[in-house]
């Protein structure tokens, strides 16, 4: 099913449904298996993370999911086997997201996708899973099915994502060029917050993702001497518990040799531990700047 390809104008909305909404329209559903839609990142923002790019499609499909089962359950982000990173999008572009859902139930769903640009490959993503809750614990049912029947014909106004400020670490004194500790603070109150979720306030995943990447930047660049890098692909994320506000997270990453089958010269393993527990993992490749992997 084709749908409107027109876009909706006028002033932007703020909080729920734009502070941390990252499609503007649905424009195609192939049932319940191909699901296209838009993106356009506000020109006057400072930073659009690969990890957000990842959340659009995420978002995308989670819209489907919720309108398949009835507005009953939500996906949440649970695990992402494979996620690599083409390029990185700029402030105005717009992305073209596409999603292809292998499965979906009121238990999980499980998906692929990737966004471009001008036709141009950003990012891919690969054996995506999200557990399904009860929609109730998050939102309200209705005003999702709402949200919905807009993204569905004429999209909601663009341009109402204000930018988040990149998370603030502070560095513990155990850390050595190969092993970094961060302490970081989640905030209490946020914009975001009133997107992510309404009824539960959830820190995303991917904002604690974008976190744990400038800790691996910060390894993988002082153990090769200052070089410039650029990160490849993401591996192996597990999210296993709910990051509330106000909550403190330890986040550690360690430099390790990557895999006999891998392209990347350079693997950082990633964790991040809220009151002595690992609530989230992951895997971070980089390969030289100017260079393929």
């Amino acid at each position: 099913m084709v749908l409107s390809t027109a876009r909706a104008t006028g002033p932007a909305p703020t909080g729920r449904f734009a502070a941390f909404s990252f499609v503007d329209q649905i424009t195609q559903i192939q049932g319940v298996t191909r699901v296209r839609g838009l993106y356009t990142i506000p020109a006057n923002i400072e930073h659009f993370p690969a990890s957000l790019v990842a959340e659009a499609l995420g978002q995308l499909a989670a819209w489907v999911a919720m309108s398949t089962l009835g507005f009953s359950h939500r996906p949440v982000a649970a695990l992402a086997g494979d996620t690599k990173i083409f390029s990185l999008p700029k402030p105005g572009d717009t992305l073209e997201l596409i999603v292809d859902i292998e499965s979906c139930d009121a238990e999980s769903i499980l998906y692929r996708g990737h966004a471009l640009v001008d036709g141009s490959l950003v990012l891919e993503l690969a054996d995506t899973v999200g557990s399904m809750l009860d929609i109730q614990e998050f939102d309200d049912p209705a005003a999702l099915a709402a949200d919905f029947a807009l993204l569905s014909t004429s999209g909601r106004v663009v341009g109402a994502f204000q930018g988040v400020p990149r998370p603030s670490l502070l560095d513990l004194p155990a850390s050595t060029p190969e092993q970094l500790q961060a302490q970081l603070a989640v905030p209490a109150q946020a914009a975001f917050f009133e997107d992510h979720f309404p009824r539960r306030p959830v820190f995303p995943a991917t904002l604690l993702l974008d976190a744990l990447l400038q800790l691996a930047n910060r390894v993988a660049v002082q153990t090769t001497g200052g070089m410039s890098l650029r990160l490849t692909r993401i591996t192996n994320v597990k999210v296993r518990a709910f990051t509330a506000p106000g909550a403190t997270l330890l986040l550690s990453a360690q430099l390790a040799a990557p895999g006999s089958d891998d392209l990347e010269p350079y693997m950082v393993k990633l964790t991040a531990q809220a009151e002595g527990k690992t609530i989230a993992s992951a895997k971070m490749y980089f390969a030289l700047a100017g260079e393929t992997a």
